[in-house]
């Protein structure tokens, strides 16, 4: 990715870890280093970051896999309640501070399911637990957070058996009244239960811690004598019994190992018995308890390990969560902060080496123009502490090799003396507790000398640990086993004694093996930021912010980011991105870039694909003074093509997006310009097709509806055919019997005598022209003068000759008519309608020997007369 998109979050880094392991061929481990200041969020950054791989990491293949992953995400997940209750108390800085550092590796499988890593277990390495806090506690601070979970959720079964009642004051508990979250013993309960640490076991435990507690109310007073041990308080001897009851211990050999120091001389190991003082009792006190404690906390360790710890020949990858405490500076500091903040100066170098370095050396091996930006590098303080031959560390472990008491202002003036040319150191000539200075990358620790080399000896009475070994509380006979190799280490002689291992010198080899770890993977690296002391939300104080970036090493980050070239991408994926960016310029060739070339064709060379990509790229950079609207000339260097990669900086990245996004613009306004257009076409060619469609179908209706019209008039005119041949034979029918009776009453008629020729003329012009006789006499009302007379001239064939000297009689003065079938009651109207065709209305001439007219019904009878 050239650019993150999503904001910085602690699940962006897990995922990309993961997808680390999960993508590269060969996986390579990784590792997650939380660091911050006491109380910025480390321990709940791991606690999150351990849940989010417990789900991602979880992709069973089968129904009895999914049980072992649910088995072992609940007990990774339930480590940390049991963890955070025995190792993190309530701080001046944070309510959960951790007082150790842990390093958890997250053991990963890909045999199983190829490119898929599924969790199958987990193991947990512990550094420099904080066990002076049991006997000894800040003011405002509080002891571990188990002490009081039990003093607060312990049933009152169980506070009877181990003698926790109500309201009682334990010196080792101090502010016993203050509630805070982590005060939850049933969930500690729970979490114990699901590690494997059944409810006897939890039941020892709770009862040791509770022995620790009365121990601490037990007080010595001064002893007058020097040969008598020191009497106890008067309150102190219940404490005492009580103590002895829950450890399991005899009362007597108790009290006789915190009061009485056994010492060996000699070659032949002579034992003297000498009494201690008041101050050496309470510190063998404070020892026994710390002894049990610090057993305890490794035994609750290595049941941890053994529950959710997997196989060594079952995982392949991890991933790695260092959550170490952070840069510490209190108003006293000793042999605790010394240690932690060793710890962070060795982490802040492996930071400066992976990052600031790398990027300089990264630089150089590109061939970049790179003038080096000088950065704080915090080696001067490391020789300083763990330096050869003479350092911090040294001067303190020689101080305990030697066979005197040791002065808290001797040994700062051994430090003053020997160490006086390192920069790094620095002297409070005002104090008046001994005490030298360390300039620390994040600033300047001022570290007590009183006490610091009894803490680096921590020493352990062998009588302490014999009678811890008597003990016959079943946890404590597994915390203390009769070893005899272990007596003999503890008791060597004279003349063989092996060299003293401090804290100092196991805190130092076990942070060495940490980093040789860190070294072996690819670190990525989660700053954890506290906005405020006083723990409110939405409240941002600058002045602590500021200085906490500065502690983290981010101010050095962001100033060579800032001078250099914080954008890198490879050639191929730059060309990949940004080659549509050659549009821009006019007349430019199609790119020949495509898959990478097969090696095995001949003419291929890694020189050749080299020289192509050199020159796409060139090609492309030649398009940033378009972009920036600016001449060549005046165009700065903001990019750089090394050997492998492209150097640039944020603007030019800018510059680069937002000339692919106008490239992009371009490319889909002219996508959507031929989309319309091809829609238009294509809207048009529809349109067309349906005009088509629809002048097809109205012609198909239009030619079926005349077809249907045609089909009615053939069969309306058949209809009228029919009935006009009927009715004319029923005329002629009719016609023929007339006159087959007038001719009969003409032959049989004696008397009558033959009419004349001109009224027999008339006659057979009346029976041929009988619908002359109609017409007129319905006709009276719409033809008059002249029309008359032309109807008249032509239905009859008349001489031609002046009209006026012929007279025509009408139908009213003549009887009546007469009808064949039926004498008409009334007047009869016939209303015809005009034909539209020309000469419609004119009646043919008929033929002189047939009856013809357009109504062969009825018949006009006209009286005869002469013309």
């Amino acid at each position: 990715m050239l650019q993150q998109k999503l904001k910085p979050h602690i699940f962006t880094v897990g995922e990309q870890t993961y997808r680390n392991v999960k993508s590269l061929m060969e996986p390579v481990n990784q590792s997650i280093v939380v660091s911050g200041e006491s109380g910025a969020g480390k321990t709940w950054t791991s606690r999150c970051l351990m849940k989010f791989y417990a789900v991602v990491a979880a992709s069973p293949t089968s129904w009895e896999n999914h049980k072992i992953a649910e088995r072992i995400e609940q007990r990774i997940l339930n480590s940390n309640p049991v963890m955070e209750a025995f190792g993190n108390a309530c701080t001046l800085r944070n309510n959960n501070s951790s007082r150790f550092g842990k390093f958890i590796q997250l053991q990963l499988n890909s045999l199983l399911v190829p490119r898929a890593q599924q969790m199958t277990g987990a193991a947990v390495q512990t550094y420099l637990l904080e066990k002076t806090r049991v006997a000894c506690q800040a003011s405002n601070e509080r002891n571990f957070h188990i002490f009081y979970q039990i003093c607060k959720g312990a049933s009152a079964d169980e506070r009877l058996q181990w003698h926790l009642p109500e309201g009682a004051a334990f010196s080792w508990l101090p502010n016993p009244e203050r509630t805070l979250e982590e005060d939850c013993f049933e969930v500690t309960r729970e979490a114990m239960l699901h590690l494997g640490i059944d409810a006897p076991t939890q039941n020892n435990i709770f009862q040791a811690l509770a022995g620790l507690l009365h121990l601490g109310n037990t007080r010595f007073a001064d002893s007058g004598n020097e040969a008598q041990p020191c009497p106890l308080m008067d309150d102190a001897k219940c404490s005492v019994r009580t103590s002895a009851s829950l450890l399991r211990l005899p009362e007597d050999p108790l009290l006789e190992t915190l009061r009485i120091r056994t010492i060996r001389a000699g070659r032949q190991q002579q034992v003297f018995q000498k009494p201690c003082s008041r101050a050496e009792c309470d510190t063998r006190r404070d020892c026994l308890a710390k002894l049990v404690y610090a057993r305890l906390f490794d035994w609750l360790v290595s049941v941890i390990n053994s529950s959710i710890c997997a196989d060594p020949g079952s995982w392949t990858t991890f991933i790695g969560l260092l959550d170490v405490y952070g840069f510490e500076s209190f108003p006293t500091n000793s042999l605790e902060q010394l240690c932690i903040n060793y710890a962070n100066e060795k982490l802040q170098q492996h930071f400066v080496a992976h990052y600031l370095r790398a990027q300089q050396e990264e630089y150089t091996a590109e061939g970049l123009e790179w003038s080096t930006v000088s950065y704080q590098d915090n080696q001067t303080c490391l020789d300083l502490i763990e330096g050869s031959p003479v350092s911090i560390c040294s001067l303190i472990n020689e101080e305990c090799r030697l066979n005197r008491p040791s002065s808290a202002a001797q040994l700062q003036t051994r430090i003053e003396s020997t160490l006086a040319g390192s920069p790094c150191l620095g002297h409070d000539k005002l104090s008046r507790e001994p005490s030298f200075i360390v300039v620390h990358y994040a600033g300047s620790v001022r570290y007590h000398t009183a006490g610091l080399v009894e803490k680096n000896k921590d020493p352990i009475p062998p009588e302490l640990t014999r009678l811890l070994q008597q003990s016959q509380d079943p946890l404590l006979k597994v915390l203390f086993p009769a070893d005899p190799e272990e007596k003999s280490q503890e008791e060597p002689s004279g003349q063989s004694r092996a060299p003293v291992l401090t804290v100092v010198s196991k805190f130092k080899a076990s942070l060495e093996q940490l980093l040789q770890v860190l070294h072996s993977t690819t670190p990525h690296y989660i700053r954890c930021i506290k906005p405020n002391s006083q723990g409110q939300a939405q409240m941002f104080h600058q002045e602590e912010v500021l200085s906490q970036l500065e502690a983290c090493g981010l101010v050095e980050t962001i100033h060579i980011s800032a001078a250099g070239f914080p954008i890198r991408v490879s050639h191929r994926n730059f060309l990949k991105r940004y080659e549509l960016l050659r549009r821009l310029r006019p007349g430019a060739a199609p790119s020949p870039h495509g898959p990478p070339p097969d090696e095995g064709r001949s003419g291929w060379s890694p020189h050749s694909e080299q020289a192509t990509l050199q020159a796409l790229l060139q090609d492309i950079l030649h398009t940033l003074p378009a972009l920036a609207q600016a001449p060549a000339e005046a165009m700065p260097a903001p990019v750089h093509c090394g050997r492998t990669k492209v150097f640039m900086t944020d603007s030019t990245l800018e510059l680069l997006e937002r000339g692919r996004a106008q490239v992009l613009e371009q490319c889909a306004r002219s996508i959507q310009g031929g989309w319309r257009r091809h829609w238009g076409r294509k809207q048009e060619r529809q349109r067309r097709a349906a005009v088509l469609i629809q002048a097809a179908v109205r012609s198909w209706l239009t030619r079926k509806h005349i077809q249907r019209l045609h089909a009615a008039a053939t069969v309306i005119k058949r209809a009228w055919q029919e009935w006009r041949i009927r009715m004319a034979f029923l005329a002629s029918k009719e016609l023929d019997g007339v006159e087959e009776q007038r001719s009969s009453q003409v032959t049989c008629s004696p008397s009558s005598s033959p009419l004349p020729q001109a009224q027999t003329r008339l006659l057979g012009a009346v029976t041929r022209f009988w619908p002359l006789g109609l017409v007129l006499a319905n006709a009276a009302v719409g033809a008059h003068g002249f029309r008359r007379k032309l109807v008249v001239f032509a239905c009859l064939p008349l001489p031609v000759g002046s009209p006026s000297s012929y007279t025509v009689q009408t139908a009213q003065e003549q009887a009546g008519v007469t009808s064949i079938r039926a004498l008409p009651q009334g007047s009869i109207k016939f209303h015809c309608r005009k034909s539209p065709l020309r000469y419609a209305d004119i009646c043919p001439e008929p033929s002189p020997n047939s009856v013809t007219g357009f109504n062969q019904i009825l018949l006009e009878r006209h009286r005869l007369g002469h013309v």
